[in-house]
């Protein structure tokens, strides 16, 4: 996986060309699954103006194969798929002060994933590194039951309610969260490619007046943070 790392880049989407390249990766995904819409490619929503979101694109030797949007969700910026489907559950949890990452629209274009199927854990890398970053309490997932056994393996995820009917996915879906405090350094020792160094994670999120120039592409540092633990 540190190998498929040196072909791998991240970029901030923040433009109208870089965000309609997203929606044509996410239709090609959601549409191999069959949830794409009838009518038209474009699968933008407000959600991804949020203040609190971060849109990322995953480059794979140059061309954009993936993209996460994660929502940094706290007690002034709660604007996340997860507060929406389950706001009994978060919202005691935010005014008691507890921070969340709220990772959403995993898609990768299916040709790729098959050609080179690391490409997936290395787009759930966004959602360690901004867990890290923001130092977040917990890092969400919003999932069907199917998807469960995947992120209590990689991540040690627990439910944090029972599962229940959403009508906007038509079926039932869950709430697992994951304690970053108790469960990133594991993580970290796990599985090494989804470290990365404080430059990384600031160049990935960190607001544009902070990093001082446009960032065009960000390179993994999970090799050198991986080299320090040694």
């Amino acid at each position: 996986m540190m190998r498929l790392l040196d072909s791998v880049e991240y970029r901030r989407i923040e433009t109208s060309e870089d965000l309609e390249a997203v929606a044509r990766i996410r239709y090609k995904a959601y549409d191999q699954i069959g949830l794409a819409p009838k009518a038209g490619s474009m699968m933008i929503d407000d959600e991804d103006f949020a203040p609190n979101a971060h849109v990322i694109g995953i480059h794979y030797e140059e061309k954009l194969v993936a993209t996460l949007r994660i929502h940094h969700v706290t007690q002034n910026q709660k604007t996340s798929l997860a507060t929406s489907c389950f706001p009994d559950v978060m919202a005691p949890l935010l005014d008691a002060g507890r921070s969340f990452i709220d990772p959403v629209r995993f898609a990768a274009d299916p040709q790729v994933v098959r050609d080179v199927p690391g490409i997936p854990y290395l787009t759930l890398r966004v959602a360690t590194m901004a867990t890290d970053f923001f130092n977040a309490d917990y890092c969400l997932s919003v999932i069907k039951p199917n998807h469960k056994a995947f992120y209590q393996r990689i991540f040690n995820s627990r439910p944090m309610v029972e599962p229940r009917y959403i009508e906007r996915f038509s079926g039932m879906v869950e709430l697992y969260g994951s304690d970053a405090h108790q469960e990133l350094q594991g993580i970290y020792r796990r599985f090494p490619f989804f470290n990365s160094e404080a430059f990384e994670r600031r160049m990935m999120f960190a607001p544009a007046s902070a990093v001082g120039a446009p960032v065009l592409t960000v390179r993994p540092t999970a090799r050198y943070a991986q080299a320090r633990i040694h």
